[in-house]
């Protein structure tokens, strides 16, 4: 038996004819496969985010260098970016509930068997499982919200959905560095690894993976939300290899996507792993203070995608990359004044550091989003593996590579590396502006689609 047996996608069932017993159904059903994904996934972020509140602690008490942790980090995205990519694929072919629910309880595990380790290559052999498992959780949740959720709807749902790392990492940053003053670092791994097991059962009881393997119409349908005359055909006939080829790698709109991607995680994972050592070592906060500074990037973070998927659907109509343009000109421009902003001030940190999440959880968000819309949604998952393994090769350079920017070239060197970044995301995503489907999927007519 086959992994892809194992957590093979649930079955269609026949289809409910009672119009009103199917509204009644899908607000039902909707409402819970939405709270179940987003308790699931912000306690994903949990377990990731957890090493970066617990390094300067590893830094003092194990003699680490700036370099090794950054190295961890690295490990980490690598591992994590691969799984997005492998797992993506898998994941369009497999029950979300279980698919989601087993990979955030083998990340608990991990981030507990961390704890337990001293040395180095122990350290990397259990943070690189925790990426590998880690990248169940974001496919997963790509898969049930675009077939819960239409076009039309689906900015706003996906920028709520993403506010749940957001929550996550609010929660780390709190329940992390209170272990980390209390209980040593140690604890703040053990603690998010038996709280994701305890969560991890808790999203296998309630999930359940499509409407039609619950008698339900697909959500086009449903809603009557059709962006192009193909979108809703229903191409889970194809193979794994199939979508993929199709969908993704003969797109090159998801090429182009992906390496915005790739720039967009080394600005993101820069600011949020990087900001606590900037803050103690620049500005000269206590970890206390540094940590509550850290923790409002991810409130603004929050905002920041609920902003940002409102404006995709309302002020430009399903577009998303109109969004992402204008939303990483303000990260650029924030960038710009935290190099010239020197002085120790803590509200005005806490205030760049709001922004700075405001800004960068637009992209981060509808990227992964427009790659859906720009493929199909049988390839969902897929895509948003696909581009999400670019994101996190940039989430890796911003470990290791990033360290050794810092270390020969200083902080500033370390913010002019982002700038630079920005910049790269602002010139490729331009062309992309007014396109909102998969262009040669809206012109195909219904039929068979050949054997790749």
């Amino acid at each position: 038996m086959s992994l892809l047996d194992i957590f093979r996608s649930a079955s269609h069932v026949e289809e409910c004819s009672d119009a009103e017993l199917v509204k009644k159904k899908y607000k039902y059903w909707r409402r819970r496969t939405f709270y179940s994904m987003y308790i699931g996934y912000a306690f994903y972020y949990f377990s990731r985010k957890s090493l970066a509140f617990a390094m300067p602690a590893m830094h003092e008490a194990l003699g680490m260098s700036k370099v090794e942790l950054g190295l961890l980090v690295s490990i980490l995205y690598i591992s994590y970016g691969a799984s997005k990519f492998l797992s993506g694929m898998l994941a369009d072919k497999s029950d979300s509930r279980y698919f989601m629910s087993v990979g955030l309880i083998l990340t608990g595990i991990c981030n507990f068997l961390f704890g337990l380790s001293s040395v180095w290559w122990a350290f990397a052999i259990f943070w690189g499982l925790n990426g590998w498992f880690q990248g169940w959780g974001a496919p997963g949740c790509a898969k049930l919200l675009t077939h819960w959720y239409s076009q039309s709807e689906r900015g706003r749902w996906w920028g709520f959905w993403n506010t749940s790392n957001n929550v996550g990492s609010i929660l780390v940053t709190y329940v992390i560095t209170g272990c980390v003053g209390y209980l040593g670092w140690r604890f703040a791994m053990y603690i998010p690894g038996v709280l994701c097991v305890v969560m991890g059962l808790f999203v296998m009881n309630r999930l359940r993976d499509t409407p039609q393997s619950l008698g339900l119409p697909p959500i086009e349908k449903f809603r009557n939300d059709y962006p192009n005359p193909v979108a809703a055909i229903d191409r889970s006939n194809l193979s794994v290899r199939q979508i993929l080829e199709r969908y993704v790698l003969r797109n090159k709109l998801i090429w182009i996507l992906g390496v915005a991607y790739f720039f967009v995680y080394i600005v993101r994972t820069g600011i949020s792993d990087w900001s606590m050592f900037y803050l103690i070592e620049v500005r000269g906060y206590s970890p206390f203070q540094s940590g509550v500074c850290s923790s409002c990037f991810d409130i603004g973070g929050a905002c920041g995608g609920l902003v940002a998927g409102w404006a995709s659907d309302s002020i430009f109509k399903s577009k998303r990359n109109p969004v992402n343009v204008l939303f990483t000109i303000g990260v650029f421009s924030l960038l710009t004044a935290f190099r010239m902003f020197v002085m120790p001030f803590p509200i005005f940190d806490m205030v760049f550091m709001f922004l700075f999440g405001f800004f960068i959880f637009g992209p981060q968000m509808l990227i992964g989003l427009a790659a859906v819309e720009l493929s199909h949604k049988s390839a969902a998952a897929t895509a948003t593996g696909f581009v999400g393994s670019f994101a996190y090769l940039g989430a890796a350079f911003a470990g290791g590579p990033l360290g050794a920017v810092t270390k020969h070239w200083g902080w500033d060197g370390f913010l002019l590396a982002l700038m630079g970044c920005a910049v790269c995301v602002i010139m490729l995503l331009v062309p992309l502006w007014s396109i909102k489907t998969n262009p040669k999927e809206a012109l195909e007519l219904s039929g068979p689609v050949k054997e790749a």
